[in-house]
């Protein structure tokens, strides 16, 4: 990892994670009788899960509403959780005030064009690899895997490598 990188990835204390597209592999799918379905990669939650017992919090900015991403984020016990922003500078800038951080100490991982008016005001922009073009252009770093693939995980355990906190964390299962 570059020294810029790794600046801009140490000062890290939030990570917003997009739902479509990022956590999930964007496809929505329905039953007959219109219920949905999406598919959570279980190596994402469980990378949150180290980000967040390692002092980084998590929040879940959707353009969509659904139960299903309810569930996932009591499941990962995330507590800042807004669905239905179409528009999602407002939920962004209520996080940020509500947990007092800087730009530069929050993270935005998203895939498309909906996602860049936040990820161009956060200090660490994040592009899942299969992302829209512009969002990659504007992004401070690509995911080597696609959105619902890994690619949350893969910011899971770059933040904690820059931030000296990898190795401990792994010592937990290597003991």
């Amino acid at each position: 990892m570059d020294q810029e990188l790794k600046d801009k990835a140490q000062k890290i204390k939030l990570v917003i994670f997009d739902v479509d597209g990022v956590l999930t592999d964007g496809s929505l799918y329905y039953d007959n009788l219109g219920q949905e379905f999406k598919a959570f990669h279980s190596r994402d939650g469980h990378g949150m899960k180290m980000l967040r017992e390692n002092g980084v919090e998590i929040a879940l900015i959707t353009g969509r509403t659904s139960n299903l991403v309810l569930h996932r984020a009591q499941n990962l016990n995330i507590q800042y959780i807004y669905q239905g922003q179409l528009d999602k500078l407002p939920a962004y800038l209520d996080i940020q005030k509500k947990l007092g951080l800087n730009a530069d100490e929050i993270s935005y991982i998203g895939d498309d064009v909906v996602d860049l008016p936040v990820m161009t005001k956060v200090g660490f922009a994040v592009a899942v690899q299969d992302a829209h073009p512009l969002v990659v252009k504007n992004a401070h770093w690509q995911t080597p895997h696609p959105g619902g693939k890994g690619a949350a995980r893969d910011l899971c355990e770059l933040l904690l490598k820059a931030q000296d906190k990898w190795d401990a964390e792994m010592q937990k299962y290597l003991a």
